[in-house]
């Protein structure tokens, strides 16, 4: 099927970024909530004052650190030794946070600035161990996936490799972020959902089977490789913190649903991880829509909404000067 050009590079790059804000921050109110106690007073707009206490249009760790990467980029074409940084500056000094205080952080994201804020560089910081492999890079990635979109395969993902292992090196992550990057390339260029999986699933079977050192990881990713996750029922799907439980869960949204709202709301309504699975699949439901379709109540509703803005629009210049 020849894909849609009806959308234009311009929307795509605006709805990946501001559909992972508006999907974090409608699954704040609700995180760590189990899913009956979610689908029994369902998300179905912003709001506000649950989980953490926190005001309408807040998003989380996960957005912050999305922001940090989106500002290394308007800065370095990739320095992975910057990124590390500003995402350090987010944990102490609270830049890029949506009320001035960092609320919420991963274990191994923090366990990670606090090796680069001892002199680690920032590149070798993440943890490389198995039980590393939390969804902390994934909900940050997009900006990277965004930025080298059209750049040659290993180009692309060796920045997304190198990004995700500031907090989560093993490759296990890596690869889910790989895997993650590869579907945003075939929905940034106009296939639907379906079809973004099994092009993406081609190409990443492509690019990782032939190293041994990639291979090993393979089994893992046979939820999303095995081709019938759309047929699958929602209590086949997780929604953890595991990166292997957010990354299926937020393409079967993508795949199950017909718009940005819906796609958004049931990721959020799966309950538990809820910021990181709206956020993820958000940037999924954004890229394949574009950001006409993400209600604008919902972007107007969220925290300094001037700032993000004003980034978004930087780097969006910047990445279509170099489409």
């Amino acid at each position: 099927m020849t894909p849609s050009p009806a959308i234009s590079k311009r929307e795509r790059i605006l709805g990946g970024l501001w559909g992972s804000l508006v999907g974090d921050a409608l699954g704040v109110p609700v995180e760590f909530k189990d899913r009956a106690t979610v689908q029994a007073d369902p998300v179905k707009d912003m709001r506000g004052f649950g989980s953490h206490r926190q005001p309408p249009g807040t998003w989380s760790d996960d957005s912050s650190l999305l922001l940090c990467s989106v500002d290394s980029l308007v800065r370095h074409e990739f320095d992975a030794e910057d990124m590390g940084k500003r995402l350090l500056s987010w944990y102490r000094e609270e830049l890029w946070t949506p009320h001035g205080k960092v609320f919420d952080v991963g274990v191994a994201t923090s366990r990670a600035l606090a090796l680069i804020a001892r002199g680690m560089r920032a590149e070798v910081a993440g943890g490389d161990d198995q039980f590393s492999n939390g969804n902390g890079s994934l909900m940050r990635i997009i900006p990277v996936s965004l930025r080298f979109v059209e750049h040659p395969t290993k180009e692309l993902l060796d920045r997304v490799h190198r990004a995700s292992a500031i907090t989560h090196r093993h490759p296990r992550s890596q690869m889910a972020c790989g895997f993650f990057t590869l579907i945003v390339c075939e929905l940034f260029n106009g296939h639907n959902a379906s079809e973004a999986l099994a092009k993406a699933s081609g190409g990443f079977r492509s690019f990782y089977e032939p190293d041994p050192w990639w291979a090993v990881e393979l089994d893992n990713f046979q939820l999303l490789l095995a081709g019938d996750l759309a047929q699958r029922s929602e209590s086949g799907i997780d929604s953890g913190g595991y990166v292997l439980h957010t990354l299926p869960a937020s393409l079967w949204c993508l795949l199950t649903t017909s718009t940005f709202e819906e796609c958004v709301l049931k990721a959020v309504n799966l309950g538990g991880d809820t910021d990181t699975t709206g956020c993820v699949a958000g940037g999924l439901a954004g890229v394949h829509y574009g950001v006409s379709a993400i209600p604008g109540k919902w972007i107007k509703a969220l925290a300094r909404r001037g700032d993000v803005e004003a980034l978004f629009n930087d780097f969006t210049r910047l990445t279509e000067a170099k489409l």
